[in-house]
């Protein structure tokens, strides 16, 4: 019978694959230019980093409050970039829409490619926080 990836392990591999999509989403936005943005996407987006870069760290030191974390920022993240990228242009400065988007935003199917990436990256570490704690919470206490 073939082991199973133990839930902690699979929030670290979850956690490896956010990162990179962080990685890759930033650099669509640096590719894009920061001025196409308004400066609450942009102040929500280092804010979502700064929280997503603690959750990585509280990670891979196997703190206790890291899947917590990671089902926050995983969750909060989906959702965010979902309306700010996903969604028509209702939300004014708090989008930046992919749908229609002007020539000058310069959104390409890379654009597209990070989004989607780190909206699925956001949801494989929400839901690999959850794993742990369910985990936890059934565990038997010695």
């Amino acid at each position: 019978m073939p082991e199973t990836i133990s839930p902690e392990t699979t929030l670290c591999i979850a956690t490896a694959v956010f990162a990179v999509a962080l990685l890759v989403h930033g650099a669509d936005h640096l590719r894009r230019g920061m001025d196409v943005t308004s400066a609450l996407v942009n102040a929500l987006g280092s804010l979502q980093l700064l929280f997503a870069l603690f959750t990585v760290f509280l990670v891979f030191r196997r703190h206790p409050a890291a899947p917590r974390a990671a089902v926050l920022i995983g969750f909060a993240s989906a959702i965010g970039f979902t309306v700010v990228h996903l969604l028509p242009d209702w939300f004014g400065p708090l989008s930046d829409s992919f749908i229609a988007a002007p020539p000058e935003n310069r959104v390409t199917g890379f654009s597209w490619f990070a989004a989607l990436f780190e909206i699925t990256a956001d949801l494989a570490i929400a839901f690999a926080g959850l794993r742990v704690l369910r985990e936890r919470s059934t565990a038997i206490p010695a």
